[in-house]
C-alpha cells in the first residue's frame, strides 16, 4: 500500500535538496541521468529513437538518454521524433546534441522512413480533447502503435500507457497495482487500453520485447498536478475538492524509470506501473501552498472515496525507488511559482472523474 503524504512533515525543519533557480539549472536536473539508467543503458546495444518526443516528458527524456550515452562513451545516437508543432521545442533539442526527424506516425509511410534503433521509446499519444475528437483519439493511441511495431519489430520497444485504464480506485486501498482488473472509464482511457492491447498484440505477433508503462502522474515545475494546484491557490481561485487524492512522479524520476524498463522489456508485453510512492490529499497540498504563499486555500466540494492512483510498489524493485518525495515536490513547486517561474501552460485538468477530456 502507498503511504500517505501528511502535511505535519512539511513543516517540520527537514533539510530539503535546493530548487533549482533558473531555467537551465531545471533542465540540466531534470536531464540528470541516475548511474543506474547509464550502467542499463551500457549493457544494451544499439540507437535510441523516441517517438512522441515534443511533447511534456519528451525533451527532458531524450536529454537524459543523451546525456547517460555521451557518459557511456560509444557514440550512440538519440533521435527525437515528432511533428514538432510547438515553437522552439526542436530547435532546443539540436542545441543538447540530440538528432531530430519530423513524422506523422499515423502516416504508415512516413513510419517507414524512421531512423533504424534498436531502442525505441514510444510516447505518442491523445487525451485532451479525446470527448470531442473521439476518433482521432482511437486513431491515435491504437492505429500508431501498430504503424510503430510494423517498422521495429526488430527492436525493443517501452510504450506508455495511462494507470487511467484502471478507472476509479478506493483511497484506502492504497492504489491501482499491475494485476487489477480493468476499467476504464471514457472515450480516453478506453483508447488507452486499446493502445495497450495493440502492442500486447504485436509483441506475441512478431516476438517484440516490450514494456508498458502504465504512469501517473509525472510533474515538474513547469506543469503538473502540483502546478495546476499551486497557480489555484495563488490566484485565489476556488479548489474542487472532489478528486480529494492525487500521485504524482517527479518527472526525473519517471524519466528515469523509462530508460531502465528496457532491460525488463519481454515478449508478451511486461506491463508495469510508473507513479509516485505517496498518496497526497489535495486540501492538505493546498494548504501547504496557501502557507508558502500568505494566503488562504478557497475550497468547494466533498472528497470522493476513490481516485485514479497507482500503486508502483512492484516496479521499484526493478526500475528503482523514486527519489524526490511529496514534500520535496510541494516545496519546489511553491518556490518556483511564488518567484514567477516559467509556466507551460497546459492544465492537467487532473480533477476530471468520468473521464471526459
Amino acid at each position: 500500500m502507498l503511504a500517505h503524504f501528511t502535511p505535519s512533515v512539511a513543516n517540520e525543519s527537514v533539510a530539503l535538496p535546493v530548487a533549482p533557480g533558473s531555467l537551465s539549472e531545471l533542465e540540466d536536473h531534470l536531464s540528470e541521468p541516475p548511474e543506474a539508467v547509464i550502467n542499463e543503458l551500457a549493457a544494451l546495444d544499439g540507437d535510441l529513437v523516441i517517438l512522441g518526443a515534443g511533447g511534456k516528458m519528451g525533451p527532458a527524456l531524450a536529454h537524459m538518454a543523451q546525456r547517460a550515452f555521451a557518459a557511456i562513451g560509444n557514440h550512440r545516437k538519440v533521435t527525437a521524433v515528432s511533428r514538432f508543432s510547438q515553437p522552439g521545442v526542436r530547435e532546443q533539442l539540436e542545441n543538447w546534441g540530440i538528432a531530430t526527424h519530423c513524422c506523422d506516425l499515423l502516416q504508415p509511410e512516413d513510419t517507414e522512413k524512421l531512423p533504424d534503433a534498436q531502442l525505441v521509446v514510444s510516447m505518442s499519444g491523445f487525451k485532451f480533447g479525446s470527448a470531442t475528437q473521439p476518433d482521432y483519439s482511437w486513431a491515435t493511441n491504437c492505429l500508431v502503435p501498430a504503424n510503430v511495431c510494423q517498422r521495429y519489430r526488430a527492436s525493443r520497444v517501452v510504450a506508455f500507457s495511462s494507470g487511467n485504464v484502471y478507472g476509479l480506485t478506493s483511497v484506502d486501498q492504497g492504489g491501482s497495482v499491475e494485476s487489477d482488473p480493468l476499467d476504464p472509464i471514457g472515450e480516453y482511457s478506453m483508447a488507452a487500453l486499446g493502445r495497450e492491447r495493440i502492442y500486447e498484440f504485436c509483441s506475441r505477433q512478431w516476438d517484440i520485447p516490450t514494456a508498458i508503462l502504465r504512469l501517473n502522474y509525472a510533474t515538474e515545475l513547469r506543469y503538473g498536478v502540483l502546478v495546476d494546484l499551486a497557480y489555484q491557490v495563488l490566484g485565489n481561485k476556488t479548489i474542487d475538492l472532489t478528486m480529494g487524492h492525487v500521485n504524482v512522479i517527479w518527472l526525473r524520476d519517471a524519466n528515469a524509470m523509462t530508460l531502465r524498463a528496457f532491460t525488463h522489456a519481454q515478449s508478451p508485453a511486461r506491463i508495469i506501473n510508473v507513479a509516485g510512492g505517496e498518496i497526497i490529499r489535495v486540501r492538505d497540498a493546498a494548504d501547504i501552498f496557501a502557507q508558502r504563499f500568505a494566503t488562504s486555500a478557497m475550497v468547494t466540494g466533498n472528497e470522493s472515496d476513490q481516485a485514479f492512483l497507482n500503486n508502483a510498489t512492484d516496479a521499484y524493485s526493478l526500475l528503482g525507488r523514486p527519489e524526490h518525495s511529496a514534500q520535496q515536490m510541494i516545496e519546489w513547486t511553491a518556490s518556483w511559482v511564488a518567484r514567477g517561474g516559467e509556466n507551460a501552460g497546459k492544465p492537467t485538468h487532473f480533477q476530471v472523474l468520468n473521464g471526459k477530456y
